[in-house]
């Protein structure tokens, strides 16, 4: 089996990765931010930019079909900024789409994904390296279990793994019932997202017993218990074992968000989360969150 990392301007081995934001958005359109949009190519580069002078090496665009990721716009920035690209197929919750949108998806869902990860995306030549799926609040509504239906079907016929969003940091089990449990999906090729939205220690160990990857992402929201718990947290699920299962993402969904436009941005991850998981974690493993487990996550594995 050999595995590779599929950015926007070819395979890497996993290792070539380098330090990497796990969750981020370069662009992004949702009827749900209206007038917020992240469409600015100049700002995207302009925060890949200060992302790299920070240390980073990589992003992981989790930005879905239907939503405007501006795929086209993607090798270039990569080449112009020298930080690798991910990006991702699949679909984010209903509430993000107009319903007309959703409504002319009237073939396979997994077809889609899969032609997506081999043939490439609109024609762009670029091919997503993750399928980007999402849960309800404490639960899945049947546009979340087709998705995630058919994100699994996806996963086993290309090796990609599978990246959720849960809201507000809720329903981890139930979306591992259905992809591990009811869809076959190996635990380790699911990476959860917003763990730290909702901090319950118990659920987390739960959902880190199935192997799945648990990412920590979207700091510096005072809406959110993040920063000042973030620490504990991770420190909680290091001594209880589950230390190679972690990830860091920032997840920039605004444009007032983005550290070129007054907000914390890519770089805050870098500059301010690091160093204080460093003095909870020790530097070491932080490092090995940060620069080796993005490449095992986001892996795509194939014979």
């Amino acid at each position: 089996m050999t595995s590779t990392v599929r950015t926007v301007l070819g395979d890497i081995r996993p290792g070539e990765l380098g330090v990497c934001d796990a969750h981020d958005h370069l662009f992004l359109r949702s009827p749900q931010l209206p007038g917020q949009e992240l469409d600015d190519l100049s700002s995207a580069r302009a925060e890949l930019t200060a992302f790299r002078a920070a240390g980073g090496d990589a992003v992981v665009q989790w930005t879905p079909y239907g939503m405007g990721r501006r795929t086209a716009d993607l090798p270039g920035l990569s080449r112009a900024t020298g930080v690798h690209l991910v990006c991702a197929t699949g679909l984010h919750q209903a509430a993000h789409y107009a319903p007309e949108s959703l409504d002319r998806l009237n073939g396979s869902l997994a077809e889609l994904f899969v032609t997506e990860l081999t043939e490439g995306i609109g024609g762009s030549g670029v091919r997503a390296g993750l399928i980007k799926v999402a849960g309800g609040f404490h639960g899945l509504d049947a546009h979340a279990r087709r998705t995630m239906t058919a994100a699994a079907e996806a996963h086993h016929a290309t090796g990609a793994p599978i990246a959720v969003h849960l809201e507000l940091g809720t329903g981890a089990l139930d979306v591992l019932d259905l992809l591990c449990g009811e869809s076959g999906v190996p635990g380790h090729r699911v990476i959860l997202g917003h763990l730290n939205r909702s901090p319950d220690p118990v659920v987390q160990r739960q959902a880190a017993e199935s192997g799945c990857w648990l990412a920590f992402d979207g700091p510096s929201r005072a809406h959110h218990a993040t920063d000042w718990r973030m620490p504990e947290a991770v420190l909680a699920l290091a001594e209880a074992g589950y230390g190679d299962r972690l990830l860091l993402g920032g997840d920039t969904v605004i444009a007032g968000a983005r550290s070129v436009d007054g907000g914390p941005g890519m770089p805050y991850l870098l500059r301010r989360v690091r160093p204080r998981l460093a003095e909870a974690l020790g530097a070491e493993l932080v490092h090995r969150i940060l620069g080796e487990h993005p490449g095992q996550a986001f892996a795509v594995h194939w014979t």
